[in-house]
């Protein structure tokens, strides 16, 4: 599996922290950057991740910035992306298992080293269960398509 990242110039440092955890566990890891320290805006990073992710160049991604908010807002703008901030196992694990969150964000201001090993490990090792939850995820997609037909049907 292979797993994007990225962060802003405040989530650089637990960046390469959880891209080393990543690799540790055996996956591939694709850093979207950036690569120094220097003030950057998160929106740029987000978008790249989330880009890999819905055309299929990355199976899932990772995005940190100093809270997870902003990051995750910015991913949540291409088409097909379920981003979610996590800063704690239990929600990450069902947001996958729930929701098919396909991008864990989080933040560097806001969480530990350990604490966000435990919460990535949580959110990879969950699948989405389907069933009941699909009709809700394809709501979602009706949503984001602007197909308000489709969402009325779903929806009732």
């Amino acid at each position: 599996m292979k797993i994007a990242i990225g962060s802003d110039h405040v989530g650089l440092e637990l960046k390469l922290t959880i891209a080393e955890f990543l690799k540790e566990l055996g996956y591939e890891v694709d850093d979207f950057g950036p690569f120094s320290a220097e003030r950057t805006d998160y929106p740029k990073y987000g978008k790249l991740v989330a880009q890999s992710v819905s055309s299929g160049s990355n199976d899932l991604g990772i995005l940190i910035c100093g809270t997870g908010v902003g990051i995750s807002i910015a991913a949540n703008k291409v088409k097909g992306i379920r981003a979610v901030v996590c800063s704690e196992p239990y929600s990450a694990k069902l947001s996958r298992e729930h929701n098919n969150t396909n991008i864990l964000a989080f933040g560097s201001r806001v969480i530990g080293s350990e604490l966000a090993k435990m919460i990535v490990k949580e959110w990879l090792s969950a699948s989405f269960e389907g069933g009941r939850h699909e009709r809700r995820v394809n709501e979602i997609k009706a949503i984001e398509e602007q197909n308000l037909e489709v969402f009325e049907k779903l929806a009732k």
